[in-house]
């Protein structure tokens, strides 16, 4: 029989898996510059319920462990694959709700709603990932529940056929094979499920699996990783998310309307009260269909205080400054950024909380939904400035005690456009897709050093130390010289129709240096202006965006 406390201590032991695990993790999927990874991403998500769990009291029942778990996942999520995690958890504990003790049965139905939210949350999902390694290992324990086998040979079953899936995830994702590597958050996801399995069945870790083989690495050491964007790049506008309470709104009817509103859609809780959820170009024809049939409502949710250690000092400064302030604005600002000039940029263009995170460190959920709730503003908008942290923001936008709604920035150099195109006389959403509309032209670029051997998409060699220059997500310039690697960089990003570079001269490259190379830059370019500043971030030399 297993009791809470023990659940309880095989969840940490599962943590302390993945955390002892994180850097090889990080290995598989670390495109070749300074970023918050996998491995580190999955550890901090986890990390979050461990400290849930542990302030339980000793006899805190079932119901307070998951309850602990699923909210402390969420606010804890980190990066695509600590959101897909805190999703699986979500399912996990749902799935098990209804049972009394761990059984076979409990398992099975476990994992299962795991896979079914899972799949629910994301919007294309991609075979060959973390949602598949959770498929297969609840397909697993379906079929050794279903052969008669007890509960321990099924727990072994399931963690063996976790490593299994892994292994077979360069077979569904042709990027992965051609680099010999598996999957980051998959390999995440089994380790996470072989540690509390070893709890459980009182053994040490690393029974199943040893970390040789399992990187895959090709012959040649290179590894190029395929950076998989689950939830991102909506094609529609406006998020949109309301409470609703109907006693007779037929939902199977609701879901078929919302899907063909948009994407997204998320339809939970049971007559007369729901939460609604939907990615849409048109939020009026959806509030209009919706009051047709029933009442709709604000959202609000509870907040927990934000513990973390230099985002807390920044946010309670803003938390500070907003008290003064009265009354509230229509429309507040928050965004991520690294780097004390790009923040006091941010700053100037009335960007009312900057989030200290970004390349190096992913904020979490809970770091962004404080960030809302510190702006003295009766609505907020959210620049994550980092595809990586797009999920958690939108994250933090759907549970926030106030309206809040995200514009998908992937560099701060786009945040600074969105800004010029803010209109406090208009709405939340009207300002959302003016600015989202606004990005659209912006096109990004970054100079950094590469931290590991890899290969460029063209597939040219990249060598730890290269001078690398990064465009739309890809690796266009290699060489050895920062300057020259930025010359070519702003020439694949200037074209006939640029008006205005920006650049952003991080705490690597000093003034003569950063000068030098913005009279280069005018030589190449005379009719081009350029918008020179110091962002200060660190390990990106050059931060530089074309309009």
């Amino acid at each position: 029989m297993y009791d809470t406390q023990m659940f309880t201590q095989a969840f940490i032991a599962g943590y302390e898996a993945v955390n002892a695990r994180q850097e090889e993790i990080n290995k598989l999927n670390v495109f070749p510059v300074p970023d918050g990874d996998t491995g580190t991403n999955v550890s901090l998500t986890l990390q979050n319920v461990v400290n849930e769990l542990k302030a339980l009291p000793r006899d805190a029942s079932k119901a307070q462990i998951f309850k602990a778990i699923k909210h402390g996942s969420l606010m804890g999520a980190r990066g695509n694959s600590g959101v897909i995690t805190s999703q699986i958890l979500r399912g996990i504990t749902e799935g098990a709700a209804e049972y009394d003790g761990l059984t076979e049965q409990s398992v099975v139905a476990a994992l299962e709603k795991g896979r079914e939210v899972a799949y629910q949350a994301v919007r294309k999902p991609v075979e060959g990932t973390i949602l598949t390694v959770i498929k297969d290992t609840a397909q697993a324990a379906h079929d050794g529940a279903a052969s008669g086998m007890d509960l321990e040979a099924l727990l072994e079953h399931i963690s063996r056929s976790a490593y299994d899936s892994v292994r077979n995830t360069p077979e569904l994702l042709p990027k992965l094979k051609e680099n010999g590597v598996v999957d980051s958050g998959g390999l995440a996801l089994a380790v996470l499920i072989e540690g509390v399995v070893n709890s459980l069945l009182d053994r040490k870790q690393g029974v199943f699996m040893q970390s040789e083989g399992m990187l895959g690495v090709g012959e040649t050491g290179e590894v190029k990783i395929e950076h998989i964007e689950d939830w991102d790049d909506s094609q529609y506008t406006y998020c949109t998310e309301f409470l609703y309470r109907s006693t007779d709104v037929d939902v199977m009817e609701a879901n078929a309307f919302l899907a063909t509103m948009g994407d997204c859609q998320l339809m939970v809780g049971d007559h007369p009260d729901f939460k609604i959820h939907v990615h849409t170009d048109t939020p009026g024809t959806v509030l209009n269909w919706m009051t047709e049939r029933g009442q709709v409502f604000e959202v609000y949710i509870h907040n927990m205080k934000l513990q973390s250690e230099e985002r807390s000092e920044g946010i309670e400064k803003d938390s500070a400054a907003a008290a003064q302030e009265s009354p509230a604005k229509p429309i507040g600002f928050v965004a991520i950024a690294a780097g004390s000039g790009t923040e006091a940029i941010l700053r100037s263009l009335n960007v009312d909380c900057v989030v200290r995170g970004g390349q190096t460190m992913n904020p979490s959920t809970k770091d962004i939904l404080e960030a809302i709730d510190s702006v003295n503003a009766e609505k907020v908008i959210v620049f994550p400035n980092n595809k990586n942290i797009i999920m958690a923001a939108n994250n933090a936008a759907e549970i926030s005690i106030k309206p809040a709604a995200v514009v998908p920035t992937t560099s701060v150099p786009q945040s600074f456009t969105a800004m010029f195109a803010v209109d406090q006389d208009k709405g939340l959403a009207e300002n959302v897709e003016s600015m989202t509309a606004a990005i659209a032209d912006v096109r990004s670029g970054e100079v950094t050093t590469a931290v590991k051997d890899a290969v460029a998409d063209d597939g040219r060699a990249i060598h730890e130390g290269d001078v690398i220059g990064i465009a739309d997500d890809a690796i266009k310039v290699l060489g050895s010289d920062i300057s020259e690697v930025s010359l070519q960089l702003t020439d694949l990003l200037v074209d006939e129709d640029t008006d205005t570079l920006t650049l952003l001269a991080g705490s690597d490259m000093d003034d003569d240096a950063f000068e030098a190379l913005q009279q280069a830059i005018e030589q190449r370019h005379p009719d081009i202006e350029i918008d020179a500043h110091r962002g200060e971030q660190p390990l990106y030399p050059l931060v530089m965006s074309a309009e």
